[in-house]
């Protein structure tokens, strides 16, 4: 190997430039990229901090106390008081028992079951019809709560349309929201909710390739088997879905049965909500009303809890 030949002395040395600055650190480089992508969503972030998560945390420390609306100069800090209170309650007990058997009546059955009914059939039906029946189911769905709970109030009470058409038929009749207050009021939500199930099984059965029920078809298999073995495995997804969501607004309805029932007769439909409510606004006791509140909202984690892992669940 040889070495350079020297200089002559016609060239000119040059003096070497600045050093090319160093990349920043790869941390550095990550923590800017995160910050970058963050950015967009920083004022959503902020405002659920200031407006969803500040009043939970601030609910979750009333839980904790005996604050009251009125007769009290200030309020103290009372640890589990409350939560051993309501479990001792019978009335909190039976709200519990009301909103479990409203939850799985009207929402894990009524508008789960429903709704994936209509999605099939308007899958065979005509355009017109899909059109009509999409058009009425929807419209109950769009209506405000408390509309919908005036119209099945004057569907269900002592001289509504239900007890008129019984009438007609020659068939016994009955004061619906006194004898069965708790089927009425779950009827009523799965008449107003129908319309999101089977909005969502709908979407969910436009996306199964015909082929596979075409070959099943061919195979074969009845309609009861290619619902079993192809079409729900398919759609399971959806499934939970449609189950998570339905039973989170159903564990929060209050306008429907206030405005029915209001959680009577006496409290036989009586549920969390409402329950919350009376002893909250009515018997003025906030803290343990709040109390109950937290409750309803453990309950509702743990169903999505369930329904999450389910959704994590491969086909």
């Amino acid at each position: 190997m040889t070495s350079a030949p020297p200089a002559g002395p016609g060239v000119v040395k040059t003096a070497p430039g600045p050093a090319a600055p160093l990349p920043p650190p790869a941390g550095r480089r990550d923590v800017r990229r995160a910050l970058t992508r963050a950015l967009p969503v920083s004022p959503a972030v902020v405002l659920l901090l200031l407006f969803l998560a500040g009043p939970i945390a601030y609910c979750a420390y009333i839980a904790f106390t005996d604050l009251q609306l009125t007769g009290q100069a200030e309020s103290s800090f009372i640890g589990f008081d409350n939560f051993k209170a309501a479990f001792k309650d019978d009335a909190f007990l039976n709200a519990v028992w009301l909103t479990l058997v409203f939850t799985v009546l009207s929402s894990l059955i009524g508008q789960n079951t429903l709704g994936l009914t209509l999605a099939v059939l308007m899958q065979r039906a005509s355009k017109p019809v899909r059109t009509v029946t999409g058009g009425i189911v929807i419209a109950a769905w769009v209506l405000p709560e408390v509309v919908a709970g005036f119209l099945l109030y004057a569907f269900f009470r002592r001289e509504g349309t239900l007890n008129a058409v019984l009438d007609w038929l020659h068939l016994p009749s009955q004061n619906w929201l006194f004898t069965l207050p708790i089927l009425a009021v779950s009827f009523a939500n799965v008449w107003r909710g129908t319309a999101f199930s089977m909005l969502v099984y709908s979407a969910a059965l436009n996306e199964i390739p015909k082929e596979i029920t075409e070959a099943a078809e061919v195979d074969g298999a009845g309609g009861w088997r290619r619902m079993w073995h192809i079409t729900l495995p398919m759609i399971r997804r959806s499934i939970g879905t449609n189950l998570m969501l339905n039973t989170l607004q159903t564990l929060s309805v209050f306008g429907l049965i206030w405005v029915m029932t209001r959680g009577g007769p006496g409290n036989r439909s009586q549920t969390l909500p409402l329950f919350m409510y009376e002893q909250a606004f009515q018997k003025s006791m906030i803290g343990y009303g709040t109390a109950v509140a937290l409750l309803l909202l453990v309950v509702g984690s743990l169903f999505s809890l369930v329904y999450m892992r389910l959704l994590r669940t491969e086909v």
